[in-house]
């Protein structure tokens, strides 16, 4: 007798095909947000170094000619083009021709030459133009609100004002040995993404323009954020400085300097009358990465108390300030005194 036997094919039902898809779809989900939180640790990481090696060059500069370099000269150069040979930029130094202003046609290649240690890797920065090289990071100009020096003129709305109390401002020339609250308690250099470069973009990295019309005069670091805050970045009247963040040869509160007024990641603003407040930014989570005059770099929380943050900010205003640890930083804090 003959039995016949019915076989079966292998393979996956419909069903079966869907569980394992929906299998792979929940595991990749659970995947990429871990992928993206390696990758921005990492970006976060590199952004530290590039501070780091910017405060040691800093402190290089000082060592060979005794002084730190001004955040902005008489031809407008910045900081970052007189420190260029001590980030193994020799060559792109010897580009500039420091006697003509900083945007004659003779500086032209230094100006759209990109230098690494300048570029935050969590920035793409896609929107800067070719012949404008970016630039994240910005030397401290301090907590006052004014931009350059005070006015002797009695007549001028911007008499009286003090002298910028951080280690860099206009034609400053600065001593490691006028840092009288300590080096360990001043900041050096922060952070802040580039801006739109584009009239009719708006970002929270522009720099809004309170003009005269509306009647925005702050005389204080508090009136100047409390402004700032009031009006919204999306309002055209207020897209004022929208190319911001280049070229790191321009010294200038929109493009190499940043201001201890406002707390870390909070909006930037300037004032009629040369009244600025451009605050530390980051495309980090919840704070910014700030090199001290020290030379170590710590990562500080948006958290932080606002006066605190000022008391970084001056570098001889004999602050008392409490203890601010933040909960997310980089390694712990090299001072009881602040994160």
């Amino acid at each position: 007798m003959t039995r016949s036997f019915s076989r079966r094919k292998a393979g996956f039902t419909l069903i079966e095909l869907l569980v394992v898809i929906a299998i792979i779809a929940i595991l990749i989900g659970l995947l990429l947000p871990a992928v993206q939180k390696v990758r921005e640790a990492a970006a976060r990481m590199q952004c530290s170094n590039n501070l780091k090696q910017m405060a040691i060059a800093l402190h290089s500069y000082h060592d060979a000619v005794n002084k730190l370099p001004a955040a902005r000269d008489n031809n407008n150069f910045s900081a970052h083009a007189y420190i260029l040979p001590y980030i193994e930029q020799d060559n792109v130094y010897k580009l500039i021709n420091f006697t003509l202003p900083y945007d004659n046609a003779a500086n032209a290649t230094a100006a759209a030459t990109k230098i690494k240690t300048f570029v935050c890797p969590s920035d793409s920065a896609s929107s800067v133009p070719a012949a404008w090289a970016q630039n994240n990071y910005r030397v401290n100009q301090g907590s006052g609100i004014l931009w350059g020096l005070p006015s002797t003129d009695p007549s001028n709305t911007n008499y009286g004002f003090p002298t910028p109390n951080g280690p860099f401002f206009v034609n400053s020339a600065t001593k490691i040995t006028a840092i009288t609250d300590g080096t360990s308690n001043t900041a050096m250099v922060s952070e802040h993404p580039v801006g739109s470069f584009n009239a009719g973009a708006f970002s929270p990295h522009n720099t809004q323009r309170l003009g005269q019309s509306v009647g925005l005069y702050p005389a204080t670091a508090d009136e100047a954020v409390q402004m700032c805050e009031s009006v919204g970045y999306q309002n055209a009247q207020y897209n004022g400085m929208y190319n911001t963040g280049a070229p790191w040869i321009y010294g200038y509160h929109s493009t190499t300097v940043y201001f201890h007024v406002g707390p870390p990641n909070s909006r930037s603003c300037m004032y009629p009358g040369g009244r600025i407040g451009t605050a530390a930014r980051s495309t980090h989570t919840n704070g910014v990465n700030l090199a001290m005059c020290d030379g170590s770099v710590r990562f500080v929380n948006n958290s932080i108390q606002l006066a605190t943050w000022r008391g970084m900010g001056s570098m001889a205003g004999g602050e008392v300030l409490a203890n601010q640890c933040p909960t997310q930083r980089i390694r712990p804090c090299a001072s009881t005194r602040f994160c």
